[in-house]
């Protein structure tokens, strides 16, 4: 009897087992169909007129008001719609028909086929060139999957961006599209003069770049010391509710700007800085946030103005007191990684305060305060002028770790140069990574 019922149990595996594989193979067919395939992105140079410069970038022109810059894939083409959007976040406008079956096989894809393409977008005004080609350039030195570059801009910037941006000597692993500085017209003017010309502009990337999923938005003062993979990889540990990643505004609350000055709230016991901010922008777009103005939650584009009209008389940092006091009334969306992804002077010009930093490296330079351009922070400026200086294709250890490390002994008599290796410990790792990669043909 037993053995009968072995060989039931067996022949109706089999059976599901061709079941399922028969769905697959007609789920495969349909999308392949024509009219099933997934359309190629605006500027692609396998789309009918789109065309790439030298040096691999794609200069799509910019971008009109509100006007998205790369228009998602209608449908999957022949993979699921798991391998286009691995956040699990769909679009409205996409079919999810394979997603169950290519679910299981979803790791071991994105092991293989590291293509998933990452949106990283900066904000640049008045003299901000030289600095935003300069973290453009961090980023791109070590990151390992292709880079999708967002770049705000004042028009008169426009021709410097595209004249370097083109000349750069990665083909296919990096692509660019140049955007004016938008605010929604009957509001512009009080979006222009909060804190400085255009750094509200990130307030609006949600709503601009609506067919992003998800974005990694940095200051101009940024520095990638490790690849950007290694931050992106932190929209898989959101949990459910998480919609944006930021570092806290200090360690130590005795220093700390908001716990003892600021007239709004703010996140946690310190505030939040948001000159490293990672977003699941589909999620931001979605959510419906709790708010002090109304009993009624808001979307992103409906809280913005109402809090700006609130709060203009008491906040400093202008875009950065509204994301704080955003996130005091929703912490649940926020996670918060250490100061290692974001290290500003703040963590060492009254002595080291960034412990990470400290076992691990400096992950991600932040010069704010113009510490990149005056003689106040040496140590800072060294590491900026190493990686601006720097040329492509130069050996990195001969060309740009060991002279640094060099210029950074030099500033051993300042708080920030007494500590000047933990400037150098990821930089080293990531050189020898890089290498590593190189010499395994990946």
């Amino acid at each position: 009897m037993r053995r009968f019922v072995r060989v039931a149990l067996l022949c109706l595996g089999c059976g599901v087992c061709s079941l399922l594989y028969g769905f697959r193979q007609l789920a495969l067919s349909l999308e392949q169909e024509p009219g099933g395939g997934g359309e190629l992105q605006a500027g692609d140079p396998a789309a009918p007129g789109g065309r790439r410069h030298a040096g691999g970038s794609r200069a799509a022109g910019s971008a009109g008001p509100g006007e998205a810059a790369v228009p998602v894939a209608a449908r999957c083409k022949n993979l699921s719609v798991s391998f286009w959007n691995s956040y699990w976040m769909l679009p409205s406008d996409v079919c999810g028909m394979n997603c169950f079956w290519e679910a299981a096989f979803r790791y071991d894809y994105m092991k293989t086929h590291p293509s998933e393409k990452m949106h990283l977008a900066v904000v640049a005004c008045g003299e901000r060139l030289e600095e935003t080609v300069t973290m453009l350039r961090s980023a791109i030195i070590f990151s390992i999957k292709p880079l999708q570059f967002h770049i705000f801009a004042e028009d008169q910037l426009h021709k410097s961006f595209k004249d370097i941006l083109d000349d750069f000597p990665y083909e296919g692993k990096v692509n660019y599209t140049l955007y004016p500085i938008t605010f929604p017209t009957e509001s512009a003017a009080e979006w222009k003069k909060l804190f400085k010309p255009c750094a509200s502009q990130r307030l609006f990337l949600p709503l601009i770049l609506k067919n992003v999923d998800s974005l990694l938005y940095v200051d101009t003062d940024i520095l990638f010391l490790r690849p950007v993979d290694d931050i992106w990889s932190f929209l898989r540990k959101f949990n459910s509710t998480q919609i944006a990643a930021m570092a806290p505004e200090h360690e130590e609350p005795r220093i700390g700007w908001y716990n003892r000055f600021a007239r709004h709230p703010f996140y946690g016991v310190t505030g939040i800085n948001s000159g490293v901010m990672l977003m699941n922008m589909t999620r931001i777009r979605r959510k419906y946030f709790k708010n002090d103005m109304t009993t009624v939650q808001l979307q992103w584009g409906e809280m913005l103005m109402p809090l700006l009209k609130k709060y203009k008389l008491n906040i400093t940092w202008g875009d950065q007191d509204l994301l704080n006091i955003m996130f005091f009334h929703n912490p649940e969306s926020l996670y918060v990684f250490p100061c290692q992804w974001n290290y500003r002077p703040d963590h060492c010009i009254y002595g080291s305060n960034c412990k990470e930093a400290e076992k691990e490296g400096i992950f991600i330079l932040h010069g704010n305060r113009g510490v990149y351009h005056d003689d106040k922070q040496p140590t800072f400026r060294a590491v900026y002028e190493a990686i601006k200086n720097y040329s492509f294709g130069d050996d990195l250890v001969h060309s740009l770790l060991q002279p640094l490390e060099l210029e950074l002994q030099k500033t051993m008599h300042t708080y920030c140069g007494r500590v000047y290796k933990v400037f150098i410990k990821q930089l080293t790792k990531s050189i020898r990574d890089l290498y590593d990669r190189r010499s395994k043909g990946r």
